[in-house]
This record gives C-alpha cells, structure tokens and sequence, in this order.
C-alpha cells in the first residue's frame, strides 16, 4: 500500500487490490459451504424418527413373551409297583437236641448233611445206673403193696387205726411215683428225631460225657425254607398273606420260582420303620440252601393316592413345592408334601388338588408369576421297577 502525506490515506497497489478481491471471493464461498451445511441439518432434524415420535408421545410398551414349559396333570392312581427286596434263606423249622440226662454217649450215629426219620434213634446214653435204680424202685413199690394188703386185712378185723392204713397207701402211692420218674428218666437216655429231616450239625461225640442240657444236635426240615424281608412301613399295609411273589436264587442261576407271603409280623422298627414279611417257596428247588442270597418281587397295589411326575418337584431352603399354572397360564409357587415314591411318579399329601396343572420341565428362568405357553406332556408316565435293598 502507498502513503499519502497530504491526505494522510493508504492507497493500494494494483496487485494487493487483486488479493483482497481474492479473499472477499475466498470467505463469501465458505459462507455459501456453511449455509448449505446448516439447511442439510435442518432437513436431517425435521426427518429423524425420534423427533417425530418425541412430538407425537412415548411408545407402546411391547408384549410380554410367554415362557415356554412342559406341563402334567396331577391325577388320582392307584400306586402299583413291583418293588425287589433281598434277603437270605434260612429254616424256618430248625430244632437244637438237647440232653434231659447225664450220661456218657454210647451211641451217636448220625453226621452233618444226613436224612433222618421221624422216630428214629439219633442219639443214646449209658443207661446202667438207671436200670438198678429201677430195680430197687420197683422192689420197694412191690414191698408197699404187700405192706398195704396186710394193712387192708387188719383193718377189716378192725385190728389197727385208720391212721396207719393211711400210711401205708400213701407209702405204695409214692413207690408207684419213684419207679415212673426213674422208668421216664431211662427212656430220655434213648433221643428219637423228632422230625423228618437233615441233620445240620453234631457237637459231641460217642464216648463224651454229658450233663443234662445239653445241645448236642440240630435238626432241619429241608421244606420249611423261608426269607425275611424288611418291608416300608408305607408298603406293609397292602401286603396280605397268600399274596403271590417271584424268587430268584442267585446261587441257582436266573431262573425264577413261585412262591407266597406266609405271614406279615405285627410290629415294626420304630428306628428304620420297617417291618418284616416272611415268603415261603411253594416248591423247594433242588440245592437250595440255608444262607443262600434271594431277591424277592413284590407286587403292591395302594390306595389312590395324587400322584404328579417326581421331575414336577422342586426342593430348596424351604422345602418342597411346584409351579403350578393358574386360570391365565402364570406359572405360581406352591409349597408341597410329598410321600411314596413308585418309580418316576410321586405321591402328593397336601398342596395340591387333582386336575391341576404342574411344570415338569421348562425351569430355567422360570420364577412366580410368570407368564408361561404350556406344552401337556405326550408320553404318559407309566409305573417301573422300584427296588428297595433289605438284608
């Protein structure tokens, strides 16, 4: 730019006065970029759906979705089970042969594993002192009656007192009574079998002297074999003598024998509450033994009972309880108490009434109140082997 002095104003030079047109061009271009840019935010704001929807009210709450769950219904059955308890075999008639005399043994000639008769001689006692004792018993016995014959002839001369044929009764009376007790003492030296049987075990031998009492033998009936089983006290009172169950001898194989309740005992464990029940075989297999290990199948049939699947059951701090649905299809929780167990089944005492509806499956995420989409079960449930372990 040039100065003048006598105006005191700038002028400018040719080549500044085409740069500052240049920048007066520069800076109205810029000026034309950001108006452009101003209407493109405008346009941008007035199409943006959150404005509108911000000018027309908040959105609709969308639906709740629905939880998907396999439901059954609680029903009223009978809970039949064919339930397996073991036990071992034993003897239900086992007699121990004890001694009424002392004596030694003279005669012993039977061994473990023998058959034996009913009546036959098994055992015999030396019988020497017993055979004098009898012979003086009955000495004396035949000197009493003779005394009381002599007694009779006096007193019917009226000769001597009654009080002394009194005597003389009573004198034969207790002669009579000595010569029995030594004659029955004489025959406890010969022992007979009571039975028809197998001898299990001998614990003397011939030549041993022993006192009375005893044991020196013991008898078994092969036909009397039986098994206890330890039974729920929850299954006792559908279990009746006659009722008809499968044995298996695991010694004998697979095969499988008939057999009955024989009897149901009357009390039960108060520590295990379990009672027992005692099965008899109705034919005793060939090398079945005393002590042998047996399963036994049971079949019960209870009173009907509510019943839901066991897989309906849930269980935490509180206890047990289940989801069950409502009139709307919300899932709610109700405390329960359970009973008896048959396979995947499960009695229900109290909480719930038949027909209603349980969650069987679907719980994950699942929570009181929850709206649900049931889905019924497609299989049914059907009753399985429920076995139970008793010694």
């Amino acid at each position: 730019m040039v100065y003048h002095p006598g105006c005191g104003e700038f002028e400018p030079r040719p080549w500044q006065n085409t740069l500052m047109h240049t920048r007066v061009k520069s800076n109205g271009l810029r000026g034309v970029v950001a108006m452009v840019a101003t209407l493109g935010c405008l346009l941008l704001v007035g199409c943006d759906p959150s404005t509108e929807s911000s000018s027309e009210g908040k959105k609709k709450p969308k639906p709740a979705r629905s939880h998907l769950v396999e439901v059954a219904v609680v029903a009223v059955d009978d809970l039949r089970a064919r339930s397996v308890y073991t036990g071992s075999l034993r003897y239900r008639q086992k007699i121990r042969v004890f001694t009424q005399e002392a004596g030694r043994i003279t005669q012993l000639d039977v061994f473990e594993g023998d058959r034996v008769t009913l009546g036959q001689s098994i055992l015999a006692l030396d019988d020497t002192l017993l055979r004098a004792e009898i012979a003086k018993a009955t000495a004396l016995r035949r000197e009493s009656e003779a005394n009381l014959k002599r007694l009779r002839r006096l007193r019917a001369k009226r000769a001597i007192a009654d009080e002394e044929h009194l005597r003389g009764s009573t004198a034969v009376e207790v002669a009579r009574a000595d010569e029995r007790i030594l004659v029955a003492r004489l025959g406890y030296t010969q022992i007979r079998s009571p039975i028809a049987g197998i001898v299990a075990a001998r614990l003397a031998e011939p030549g041993d002297f022993v006192d009375r009492n005893t044991h020196v033998l013991t008898l078994v009936d092969p036909k009397s074999l039986v098994t206890e089983l330890s039974v729920s006290e929850m299954v006792l009172p559908h279990v009746s003598p006659s009722d008809a169950v499968d044995i298996r001898i695991d010694a004998l194989g697979t095969h499988t024998f008939v057999g009955r309740v024989q009897r149901v005992y009357p009390e039960i464990d108060p520590a295990s509450r379990q009672g027992k029940v005692e099965v008899v075989l109705d034919s005793i297999p060939q090398n079945a033994r005393a002590g042998q290990f047996a399963r036994v199948t049971l079949t019960t049939t209870a009173l009907a009972r509510r019943v839901v699947p066991f897989a309906a059951i849930r269980r935490d701090r509180e206890g047990e309880y289940v989801f069950r649905l409502d009139e709307e299809s919300r899932a709610r929780r109700v405390a329960v108490r359970t009973g008896q167990r048959i396979a995947d089944r499960v009695e229900v005492l109290d909480g719930l009434n038949p027909g209603e509806e349980v969650v069987v499956r679907g719980f994950l995420g699942l929570n009181d109140g929850k709206l649900t989409q049931p889905v019924r079960a497609s299989r049914p449930v059907e009753p399985a082997t429920d076995q139970a372990v008793s010694s």
